[in-house]
């Protein structure tokens, strides 16, 4: 079960230090992509939100419309949807912009990497509707789509454009199937099916 969410500046340093930690360079070089990076960038926009849910009302009022234009901005120039009553433990990774959205209601653990075009969506009616709950050290491939009430293991991997909408236990590895085809070799006979 994922840790709950740590609104505070330490998961702020978390995040930071999981896209610090993949750059290579000096110092000065690694703070620079950071502040660029869109990954970054929207961490920081959502650990502000859960922040400000929790501050006297003075301090909302003159902050929230703060907040929400940076939202905006966020959604609009990244492409990247992420509600701030989303629970998500530190070490959130977005490794590139574009087609992300998260559902309100998903509950995401620590040290979650999120790639491009993911999806992590409610679905179901009834009981049955409701977000994923994904668990701690999770990637999540290009182009994934996770929904329902469901439930992602510990150390999971989700590989590209897969769809998941049923439970995984914990260290599995979830891939697209049936695989892709082979068109050809050089050219030359018929294609094969790779699975």
């Amino acid at each position: 079960m994922p840790s709950p969410a740590d609104p505070g500046i330490a998961a702020l340093r978390a995040d930071i230090r999981r896209t610090y930690d993949y750059l290579e360079g000096n110092r000065a070089m690694k703070v620079l992509h950071c502040a660029r990076s869109p990954g970054v960038q929207t961490v920081a926009v959502y650990r502000l939100g859960q922040w400000l849910g929790g501050q006297p009302v003075l301090v909302r009022l003159f902050l929230e419309p703060v907040f929400l234009l940076l939202q905006w901005s966020i959604h609009v120039c990244w492409g990247i949807e992420l509600p701030r009553a989303a629970r998500i433990g530190p070490g959130l990774y977005i490794g590139h912009f574009g087609g992300i959205t998260i559902s309100r209601d998903a509950l995401i653990g620590s040290n979650c990497n999120l790639s491009q075009n993911v999806t992590i969506g409610v679905a179901g009616a009834g009981s049955k509707r409701g977000a994923p709950t994904i668990g701690d050290n999770v990637y999540i491939a290009p182009g994934a789509r996770i929904f329902g009430r469901i439930r992602v293991g510990n150390n999971v991997q989700i590989g590209a454009n897969a769809v998941v909408h049923a439970d995984i236990p914990d260290d599995a590895d979830v891939v697209l199937d049936p695989g892709f085809n082979i068109l050809s070799f050089s050219g030359k006979g018929a294609g094969c099916r790779v699975r």
